[in-house]
C-alpha cells in the first residue's frame, strides 16, 4: 500500500469503529495494528512530553505526541510516542524524515520491534537521534549514526545517567526522570 492509498483510507473513515478509531501504522507498505497503551507507557509518555516542552524552544521545535512522520522512501507512516520536529507548516502534509530532530519510542511488549525493525526504518530515513525507553530493563537505549539502514552507535543509559539530544546538547534527560527510585 502506498502512503497516498493509506491517506485515502484515513479520509474515508476506514479505521473508524463503533468504539473509536483503530490504532494502525503503515510500515513498509503494510498496515500494522498498534498495541493498546498501558498505564506505565502512558505515564512515561506524559513525563517525556513535559520534559520535552520544558527543555526546548517552541520557536525551533514542535513536540508531537503519538503523531506521525512520513518516510516516503520506504512507504511508511509510523506513529512514534514522542517526536521533536523542526518548526514548520504541516497543516496539509506530514513532517518527513528530514524534519525530525528526535524520535522516542516507549517500549514494553514492542521492545523487539522498536529496537529492530523500527530502528532500521528510522536509520534508513536518516533519523540521527532515536531513543527507546525500555520499560522491562528500566533503561533508555539510544541509537545514533545512521548508515545504510542501520545505526552504527547503540548506547544504553541507566539510573544515574543523563542523555543529551543531538539537536540540543545543552539539554539533558536524566534517566531517573523516567525510572525514579521507589
Amino acid at each position: 500500500m502506498t502512503i497516498a492509498e493509506y491517506d485515502r483510507l484515513i479520509a474515508s473513515g476506514h479505521f473508524d469503529t463503533p468504539t473509536g478509531i483503530e490504532r494502525t501504522e503503515l510500515i513498509e507498505g503494510e498496515l500494522r495494528p498498534m498495541s493498546p497503551i498501558g498505564p506505565i507507557h502512558d505515564w512515561l509518555v506524559e513525563r517525556l512530553n513535559r520534559w520535552s516542552c520544558r527543555t526546548t524552544s517552541e520557536d525551533l521545535v514542535a513536540i508531537r505526541i503519538q503523531g506521525c512522520v512520513a518516510f516516503h522512501e520506504s512507504g511508511s507512516v509510523p506513529e512514534p510516542d514522542v517526536i521533536w520536529i523542526r518548526q514548520g507548516d504541516f497543516r496539509n502534509q506530514r513532517p518527513a524524515s528530514q524534519d525530525v530532530l528526535l524520535i522516542i519510542e516507549v517500549a514494553d511488549f514492542s521492545l523487539a520491534c522498536d529496537c529492530g525493525e523500527k530502528a532500521n526504518l528510522y536509520a534508513s530515513g536518516g533519523v540521527a537521534d532515536y531513543w527507546v525507553v525500555n520499560i522491562p530493563d528500566k533503561c533508555v537505549e539510544v541509537f545514533r549514526q545512521p548508515e545504510q539502514g542501520k545505526y552504527r552507535e547503540h548506547q544504553v543509559f541507566k539510573a544515574g545517567d543523563e542523555i543529551r539530544p543531538l539537536a540540543f546538547p545543552a539539554v539533558n534527560c536524566p534517566v531517573a526522570l523516567l525510572f525514579p527510585a521507589k
